[in-house]
């Protein structure tokens, strides 16, 4: 299932969602530009949990040591890195349907603080899980599955404008966003669970880091919605 549209944001162009969307793509694009350099680009600022895990219980170097404290530091830089048009397309595609309506229920200060630390909650999870992986991750999805996360829980009654592949044949079916959630939320889980602990990066995607971010962001929401009344219902434009 494609999602296309929500029906909960009362403005789709929301200022900070649109910076980090523009932030993703600069990046990618300095990616692009760096031909075979991109490489050793991605492995320094990615977030590799082994290194991460020996940074944090490592005793020996000194807390100023920046070599000690860059893996902590690549818990953002990992946020913005991409592996492929596909990657930062299905990333932002989510981030930009999903976002907006995050953003107008938070306020954009709180939006902005609540994104990074979802991004850092989803950096954890995959560290816990797998402490010993050498398996660079980067990507936005652990940030927004934080964002998911908060739109199960400020708008369970939206509804998603969904493209539902069938066959050779196209369909395009408004689903309620609490069963569109929950069904990628399983398929999260059931991932993860189905590859195990020791495997859960091989597949080429950090499925603890999306249930990780959308658990931290369902236990946050309720904790950085701004209170002041939302009732203005709109329809799909």
């Amino acid at each position: 299932m494609f999602p296309l549209r929500d029906n909960a944001a009362p403005r789709r162009l929301t200022l900070v969602n649109l910076m980090l969307i523009a932030a993703n793509v600069a990046v990618f694009a300095y990616e692009a530009s760096l031909g075979p350099a991109v490489e050793p680009f991605i492995a320094n600022y990615a977030l590799v949990p082994a290194a991460l895990s020996a940074a944090l219980h490592g005793r020996s170097a000194a807390m100023l040591d920046l070599s000690r404290l860059w893996p902590v530091v690549t818990i953002f830089t990992a946020m913005f890195l991409h592996g492929g048009f596909w990657h930062i397309a299905g990333n932002l595609l989510y981030l930009f349907i999903f976002g907006a309506a995050v953003e107008w229920r938070m306020g954009s200060l709180r939006y902005l603080l609540f994104y990074f630390l979802s991004g850092m909650a989803a950096a954890i999870a995959t560290v816990l899980i797998t402490p010993g992986s050498a398996v660079p991750v980067i990507g936005a999805s652990g940030a927004i599955a934080g964002v998911l996360g908060a739109y199960f829980i400020f708008f369970p009654r939206g509804r998603i404008l969904t493209l539902l592949p069938i066959f050779i044949f196209i369909q395009f079916v408004e689903v309620p966003a609490v069963l569109y959630l929950l069904l990628w939320f399983g398929v999260q889980l059931y991932s993860g669970l189905s590859e195990g602990s020791h495997d859960a990066m091989l597949g080429g995607v950090a499925w603890w880091a999306h249930v990780g971010g959308f658990l931290f962001g369902i236990a946050l929401a309720p904790l950085v919605a701004d209170e002041r009344p939302r009732r203005r219902r709109i329809a799909y434009r």
